[in-house]
């Protein structure tokens, strides 16, 4: 799997290495699964073809297994989100109708905006991507979203420990420092990311660990021929701090149309404890 995004800014990149991947046939197009993302400027009906057609020609490929949209944001000031969010995944619709994408689907929405989507869509989101680690476990989203049967998969499952440069956000919480995620990795002979990862498999998500080096990205694949034990499994849903690292708090402006983090995060649809008050 693949995962980029216009806002990322890698999609030419990744495109390279994919057509030299197809063109030396080392992996065949149906064997790649490549998903990217709608950024917030490129929202509406009519932005989301142009926008489709410009990721497919940056990643030279004719479609896309997974498109999603990347914040329920548009940059739009006012008491509503403008254009409305059932536009765009209308346009994403007619995307899917035409063949340019496979799957649809979101990325940090809550259950009340989902719920919003599912009223009024015909196809309905195949995936939700969140942040979930063991420090935000987002159990009450996961539930909330199998029952009505959307795919979650699990960003920053490390704890995001570069988020605090990207976003220029307080030091927070070392989810991969944690004395306990220490010692069950310990107790495996395993490293505290495969640990995590391999946590969010059990937990009930896919997940999107991040690297750009080339012995940590074959490290965080070897997940799949062990288990994390019940016991420790439960330990590490028992991890007392509780902390959202990518919070979108700047995406939270006086004017609308988010003026609070309940606003953005809609924690009291699933009786949530807001944790920003």
């Amino acid at each position: 799997a693949t995962a980029v995004a216009a806002y990322y800014a890698n999609e030419k990149e990744i495109g390279l290495a994919v057509n030299q991947v197809m063109h030396d046939a080392v992996v065949p197009r149906e064997e790649l699964f490549i998903v990217s993302k709608l950024w917030n400027t490129d929202h509406g009906y009519a932005n989301v073809r142009p926008a489709v057609f410009r990721c497919l020609k940056d990643l030279q490929v004719t479609y896309l297994d997974l498109f999603l949209i990347h914040w329920p944001c548009t940059g739009n000031r006012g008491d509503e989100v403008t254009p409305k969010l059932i536009d765009t995944w209308r346009g994403l619709e007619d995307c899917v109708r035409e063949g340019l994408i496979r799957s649809i689907g979101v990325a940090n929405f809550s259950a009340k905006k989902l719920q919003g989507l599912l009223d009024q869509c015909t196809i309905p989101p195949a995936v939700n991507q969140v942040e979930v680690h063991p420090y935000w476990r987002n159990d009450k989203l996961i539930q909330w979203c199998k029952e009505k049967g959307i795919h979650v998969t699990a960003y920053s499952p490390l704890g995001s420990p570069d988020s605090e440069s990207l976003l220029r956000r307080a030091p927070g919480p070392k989810l991969l420092d944690d004395p306990t995620v220490g010692a069950i990795a310990a107790k495996l002979g395993k490293s505290p990311a495969q640990v995590l990862i391999k946590w969010s498999l059990q937990h009930g998500t896919s997940v999107l660990p991040k690297s750009a080096n080339e012995k940590r990205i074959a490290s965080n694949i070897d997940v799949f021929t062990w288990e994390i034990p019940q016991e420790d499994y439960e330990t590490l849903c028992d991890l007392g701090k509780q902390s959202k690292m990518v919070d979108g708090s700047y995406f939270i402006s006086p004017a609308g149309p988010y003026r609070t983090m309940e606003d953005f995060w809609d924690f009291s649809y699933l009786g949530e404890e807001n944790p920003f008050k």
